[in-house]
């Protein structure tokens, strides 16, 4: 009997033991880890934008567009369509099987266009690498200071122009190269690409340090039989370091060229570390240049002026010379950094 007893609290034990075991709660899940999100914004003006997130560890993905618009995706890829033009920051949450969650944001800048707008020629700088050499060439050499005076050394290397994360970039350096104390590059779409009339627009984040000079500009394709300035230059940005904020819309022709250009003036707040839209307005009675859509400078065209024929596009970074002043003994690099550059009909 009393071996019968032991062998019943021993089955009673391992029961217990069992029952104890299997109400074990299953193990919870890390907080999701390497969160990216990117946005690829439609260069139709349609307001679409495509987003993709992902994470190690991440179920789910809440997305706020910026605009009081959330949605739950399970593979964090979504396509959203804005209503309205602006600048929205976009966060993503992230979250496990256990709950915990992890945060990105990013900004995106949306243009609504109407419906006789369209894109007639853009490079999105989406894919890694050298510029598209079907868009871009180059302008190399140190030139005589190209006109200026300027310091630089234009190169093609990757060390001064890349395409990486989703934008353009030149760099402009410090370091001796060729006889020049500085190297930078100047990208243009001359015998590849070239419009009139239309609007452009390109978004980029600015270097700074003093002496630098980043440009969007653009001249008439007729340049090689008619020199500068018979043939024309539009300058839709120019900022120079030693004048921070400052952003200079010119037009150079016969009689208005050099230091006797017309054009005007803006202060942007912010121009070296966050993003904005310089933009021309081009058509046979006005070019009216804006930061952001705020038009701050407006030319009357005429039939007498250059500008009724087709111009290309140019992007670079100077340093030094007439315009971009003294360099700051400091300064080493900087980086002239470009979303994108659209025009559109």
């Amino acid at each position: 009997m009393r071996q019968l007893s032991v062998y019943l609290v021993v089955i009673a034990f391992g029961l217990l033991a069992s029952c104890k075991k299997e109400s074990k709660p299953a193990p919870v899940s890390g907080a999701p880890t390497n969160l990216t999100l990117t946005a690829t914004v439609n260069p139709d003006n349609s307001g679409n934008v495509s987003f993709v997130a992902s994470a190690t560890n991440a179920v789910s993905y809440e997305y706020d567009f910026g605009n009081g618009t959330f949605q739950n995706v399970s593979t964090g890829s979504v396509t959203y369509k804005y209503p309205a033009a602006g600048t929205y920051t976009v966060n993503v949450v992230a979250k496990s099987s256990g709950g915990q969650t992890v945060s990105k944001s990013i900004q995106v800048t949306i243009t609504i266009g109407s419906s006789s707008s369209s894109v007639v020629w853009s490079d999105e700088f989406n894919t890694p690498g050298a510029p598209d050499p079907a868009k871009w060439g180059y302008d190399l050499g140190a030139n005589n200071g190209w006109g200026n005076n300027e310091l630089e050394y234009y190169t093609n290397r990757p060390e001064n122009v890349i395409v990486s994360n989703g934008t353009l970039k030149i760099i402009t350096k410090k370091e001796t190269f060729s006889g020049s104390a500085y190297t930078s590059a100047r990208i243009l779409t001359k015998d590849k690409f070239s419009f009139k009339y239309g609007k452009m627009e390109v978004r980029a984040k600015l270097p700074s340090g003093g002496g630098i000079w980043p440009a969007a500009w653009m001249l008439g394709s007729n340049i090689n039989t008619a020199p500068w300035p018979a043939c024309g230059e539009i300058d839709v940005m120019e900022h120079v370091g030693n004048q921070p904020n400052k952003i200079f819309g010119t037009l150079h022709y016969p009689g208005r060229s050099g230091g006797n250009a017309d054009g005007s003036t803006v202060i942007i707040p912010n121009v070296t570390t966050e993003f904005h839209r310089y933009g021309l307005e081009w058509s046979a009675t006005t070019i009216k240049i804006s930061v952001d859509d705020a038009v701050f400078y407006t030319y009357v065209n005429n039939p007498a002026s250059p500008f009724n024929q087709n111009f290309f596009i140019i992007l670079n970074t100077a340093i030094g010379g007439n315009f971009g002043g003294a360099v700051d003994p400091a300064f080493t690099t900087g980086t002239f950094e470009i979303d994108y550059v659209r025009v559109y009909n």
